[in-house]
């Protein structure tokens, strides 16, 4: 079930890069920095779809900060070292840190005791220490992304000794961000492995007096997340996170499936772009029919560079659902396409709990322009990859796909440099205003922005528009939910996967040889932006500032 030599290189990929995922047997397990350390447990959660939408919390607008006591006034019951002040990766090996386990959880008094056991040791877990305040009252703290002292904002850790009939209250007191969706309505994830074993129950939203605001004394620059709950069950094993978690090991789960399809594997290519610098593989899939490649267009798709970005592999997957399945428009589209897709640019972060940083204690979104292939490996290689395709064919369509915390709804960030012609700067805006056409009831193109601003320059998005992909875009899906078509409330798994299928579905759309949706959607663009301008039908415009466009 794979493919053979002569399919390999008439995908067009460097045999130097091949390393196929085996189909048989697990996956190679992840390699974490050598002062981490890892339980042995398996951490695996099933797929669930709520029957009805997950609405919003409601705040009434009048909500004070809850009287939470001090840290110093409780008992600390969980904490984790933290990485040395100033300290930067070394090496890396499989399980973590050699030897025998610390005991971060205070130990039961007995079986009358009801302090929660609390455990974040796991794939993309992140808990750095948790204190108890109250009978059910827990103040909690996050690990800032390894080697850097910032960057609080995924959680997702464990919790066991449940009580059925109290109210939990938990405090998250160093979150790094002004603005939240959790001020908007946005409910953490509770997952409850009973629920889940007898009923097939899996991640739902959770949480009642849902409040983010600014903490106060000495911490005037934190922010604190506050939130109740009831568990379902007595003597429950609990999960909280921020967003639905896929570690590095979903991927290769999913992946080695693919690498043991006879089906898949005659367009679908599962290849090494590189190790990351723990030594885990950074997956690079080339997807195309295999007649004809050399004259096909290519498509570039990526994610999970921010690895506290989960929905950003959620909707990877849907994409890659839809693109290997046997649907006409999937055959359709790789029969015109070349596809090259890196579905995990940033393992390592995504192994250890990260929010943003790879284990160079830097944000690899901002190296693009200047990486250096020892600290940032997979913006190094992805980039000499796509400067290898421009110079052989053209490269329609580039995505990055991100998370955004502060906006609801999904929406792209494009390039619009200024000084081109207006029908240049037209056609910038038209894939994603025909991606909100194709998902009306998440996509805004209102929320769009296309201005390129300095700081953003070393974007994955940004470099690729230079390098000459006029096409280039950074999707950014909400942690939140979707706020249009009549909705308010939380996305769900299958809400992320579907926008895999509708960016699929606008690539054709955008690509039509009709060129009719094309040129309608370019009018419709022009007379958006004039009316924004305030500018007559037929008036230039190819002048303005994007700074003004946005306004």
């Amino acid at each position: 079930p794979v493919p053979s030599a002569r399919h390999r290189r008439s995908l067009g990929e460097p045999r130097a890069l091949f390393a196929q995922l085996s189909a048989r047997g697990p996956p190679p397990a992840p390699r974490w920095p050598i002062h981490c350390e890892v339980i042995k447990e398996p951490i695996e959660h099933i797929e669930w779809v709520p029957p009805e939408p997950e609405p919003f919390w409601q705040p009434t607008g009048h909500e004070w900060p809850p009287a939470t006591l001090g840290e110093e006034q409780g008992t600390v019951i969980y904490h984790l070292s933290p990485a040395p002040p100033g300290s930067c990766f070394t090496r890396a090996r499989i399980g973590g840190a050699p030897g025998p386990l610390s005991s971060p959880a205070a130990p039961l008094e007995g079986p009358q005791d009801t302090t929660l056991l609390f455990e974040s040791r796991f794939e993309s877990g992140n808990l750095q220490k948790a204190i108890k305040v109250g009978p059910y009252e827990y103040v909690l703290r996050l690990r800032p992304d390894l080697y850097t002292t910032k960057h609080t904002q995924w959680f997702y850790f464990r919790v066991q000794n449940t009580r059925r009939d109290p109210l939990y209250r938990f405090t998250i007191a160093n979150l790094a961000k002004p603005k939240s969706l959790y001020g908007e309505g946005m409910r953490p994830l509770l997952y409850s492995q009973r629920d889940a074993q007898s009923r097939g129950v899996g991640w739902r939203r959770v949480g009642a007096d849902v409040r983010y605001y600014r903490g106060g004394g000495e911490e005037r620059d934190a922010f604190r997340l506050s939130w109740t709950v009831r568990f379902p069950h007595d003597g429950d094993t609990c999960f909280f996170a921020h967003s639905y978690p896929y570690t590095y090991s979903d991927l290769q789960r999913y992946l080695r499936a693919l690498a043991g399809d006879p089906v898949c594997s005659r367009y679908c290519a599962v290849r090494e772009l590189c190790r990351s610098l723990a030594g885990n593989t950074i997956y690079l899939l080339t997807i195309t029919s295999p007649a004809g490649a050399a004259a096909k267009r290519a498509v570039v798709l990526s994610a999970r560079v921010h690895p506290g970005e989960s929905g950003g592999s959620w909707a990877m997957r849907g994409f890659l659902d839809f693109l290997l399945s046997a649907h006409p428009d999937a055959r359709l589209l790789r029969r015109l396409f070349l596809f090259k897709v890196v579905p995990m640019l940033n393992p390592d972060g995504v192994v250890v709990g990260n929010s943003r940083c790879s284990l160079a204690g830097r944000d690899p979104n901002r190296a693009y322009g200047t990486a250096p292939c020892g600290s940032f490996p997979a913006v190094w290689h992805l980039r000499a990859m796509v400067e290898r395709l421009l110079a052989e064919r053209e490269v329609v369509l580039y995505c990055d796909f991100h998370g955004h915390s502060r906006k609801n709804n999904v929406f792209m960030y494009g390039c619009d440099g200024g000084g081109a012609g207006a029908r240049t700067r037209l056609r910038q805006r038209v894939f994603p205003l025909m991606l909100s056409k194709n998902a009306p009831d998440k996509f805004s193109f209102p929320s769009c922005k296309f201005k390129v601003h300095k700081s953003k320059a070393g974007t994955g998005r940004v470099v690729m528009w230079h390098m000459g992909v006029s096409n280039s875009y950074t999707m950014e899906v909400a942690f939140g939910g979707s706020t249009l078509g009549g909705r308010r409330s939380h996305f769900t798994v299958e809400d992320l996967k579907s926008l895999g299928y509708h960016l699929c579905d606008t690539l054709l759309d955008f690509c039509d040889p009709d060129p009719a949706k094309f040129q309608q959607c370019l009018t419709e663009v022009d007379a958006l932006l004039r009316q924004r301008l305030g500018r007559e039908p037929g008036s230039e415009w190819s002048d303005v500032s994007p700074s003004e466009l946005e306004s």
